[in-house]
């Protein structure tokens, strides 16, 4: 059996040593041009502390964290130290891992063909080794940029260390080269990442056995594989993020891996409504160009997410599974969905949702909170009382008890207001047309002179009411009514 070593890809020739955006395309070109090779948390903190001194934000979108997480995490940079993000489901910690990309430099050299990112001044594979011992200053670079020096990896039990580290590639032994031979090896995912950051999602669900494999890149930066003697200095940021939970239980993650970890930093929900707003108003699917513009009123955006606050605190949900902020970005495309139902249906040219709208959402809800209860149908019971908890929360911001008297006393003079989420705006108009005290209530809400705002708002302030018990409701076929 003969051996033979991996040829270099096809270059240009010598005398073209740059690319076409005029960078270094040789390693003498490199050299000459003063390049210095820097590790990557040497390039993480000059461009964090760039940001810093110019103002300019670090974290942007990241919607909560700004005098919590964020501070924290931008010390782990400084001080070189690898993160661990530990937090429920929903609070944006791959997001935060996938945003520290944005602080790498926009390109940075290897030689070209190599696997693992090797910088041409300090190569760490056999592949590069011989290749610059073989063609020096000759030797051709590429340059990639930093999308390409990420890696991340759901932790799931099947993993093995060749996934992450590497193994033998039974294709090139194939070839003909030797079991002895380190070019024989396929790189895992880790090495592959040299230069970069790798994130490990979920980092308790990994096997201890794949946890211990661990320490040597997290401690003396480098990677054996197998049995070859092939010792790899990497030069990788590594982070994970984690449930506490799992993270905390005895068993699930072991002692000497989370010693390993520089920086642990705790993560949350917001802990503000118009935080979870922001966060909403982002992240919710939106389609331009729609026919009919959906309008969200701001008091229905406040009770969307006071529902989520509350079912945060709420004894029969599990707390410990979390209530994501998803919850509230789903239940708020719901409501502006059937919103946008109603308006092609009534043949209305504006979407706007209204609180019987709200009688949907458990649609958007229950796959995404876990709940303490195994009794048959308290599922909706549970989201019915935190809609109305939520509401009268609400309501009770907007309006003091003794601002709504002239409208209630229409009521007792023995007016009655129907409701459903399939009326139409102009059966809404009609009927506040018969009720004094609407107009000073839909004008402290910021309501637009539009029907189906109005129609809205109208829900809003009738529902209000009934909840500080001085309005009677009556469920009528699918429909409600108002009365004293």
């Amino acid at each position: 059996m003969t051996t033979s070593r991996r040829k270099p890809t096809s270059r240009k020739p010598a005398t073209n040593n740059q690319t076409a955006n005029g960078r270094p395309a040789t390693l003498g070109a490199l050299r000459e041009s003063g390049y210095a090779v820097t590790s990557v948390r040497d390039e993480l903190r000059r461009n964090l502390m760039s940001r810093l001194r110019n103002g300019e934000p670090v974290f942007p979108g990241i919607v909560g964290y700004e005098d919590t997480v964020i501070p924290q995490v931008e010390n782990a940079i400084l001080a070189g130290q690898d993160i661990i993000l530990l937090g429920e489901r929903g609070q944006a910690k791959s997001r935060m891992i996938r945003a520290l990309v944005e602080l790498l430099d926009d390109e940075i050299p290897i030689v070209r063909g190599s696997e693992v990112n090797d910088d041409p001044l300090a190569p760490i594979s056999r592949y590069a080794i011989e290749l610059i011992e073989e063609e020096g200053d000759d030797t051709p670079i590429e340059w990639v940029g930093r999308d390409r020096r990420y890696g991340e990896k759901l932790a799931t039990p099947d993993i093995s260390i060749a996934d992450l580290v590497g193994d033998v590639d039974p294709i090139r032994i194939a070839e003909g080269r030797y079991l002895s031979d380190e070019l024989a090896i396929h790189y895992g995912l880790i090495p592959r990442t040299n230069r970069g950051i790798f994130c490990i999602n979920e980092l308790p669900d990994l096997a201890e056995r794949i946890q211990v494999g661990l320490f040597n890149l997290m401690e003396e930066r480098d990677v054996q594989i197998k049995g070859y003697l092939v010792r790899l200095s990497l030069d990788v940021l590594v982070v994970a993020s984690a449930n506490p939970e799992d993270y905390t239980n005895r068993g699930r993650i072991i002692t000497p891996l989370k010693d390993r970890y520089g920086a642990q930093i705790r993560t949350h929900y917001p802990r503000e409504i118009a935080q979870e707003i922001s966060i909403m108003d982002v992240e919710r699917n939106e389609f331009p160009g729609a026919e009919e513009p959906i309008v969200v009123p701001e008091y229905i955006k406040e009770l969307i997410a006071e529902f989520t606050s509350l079912a945060r605190r709420h004894p029969e949900i599990n707390q410990r599974s979390g209530v994501s902020v998803r919850v509230s970005i789903a239940n708020y495309e719901t409501v502006a969905a059937n919103a946008l139902r109603r308006a092609i249906s009534q043949g209305e040219g504006q979407a706007v949702p209204r609180i019987t709208d709200f009688a949907f959402i458990i649609a958007s809800t229950l796959g995404k909170v876990e709940l303490e209860t195994m009794e048959e149908g308290r599922e909706a019971k549970i989201v019915d009382e935190l809609i109305k908890r939520a509401l009268l929360n609400v309501f009770d911001r907007h309006f003091e008890p003794h601002e709504l008297d002239e409208l209630v006393m229409a009521f007792e003079a023995g007016q009655t207001f129907d409701t459903g989420a399939d009326l139409p705006a102009s059966v809404y108009l009609e009927e506040m047309g018969q009720l004094e005290g609407f107009a000073d209530a839909l004008s402290k809400l910021g309501t637009g002179s539009s029907g189906p705002e109005a129609a809205s708002a109208a829900e809003f302030v009738l529902e209000g009411l009934h909840l500080n018990r001085r309005l009677n409701r009556d469920q009528l076929e699918g429909r409600f009514r108002y009365r004293v």
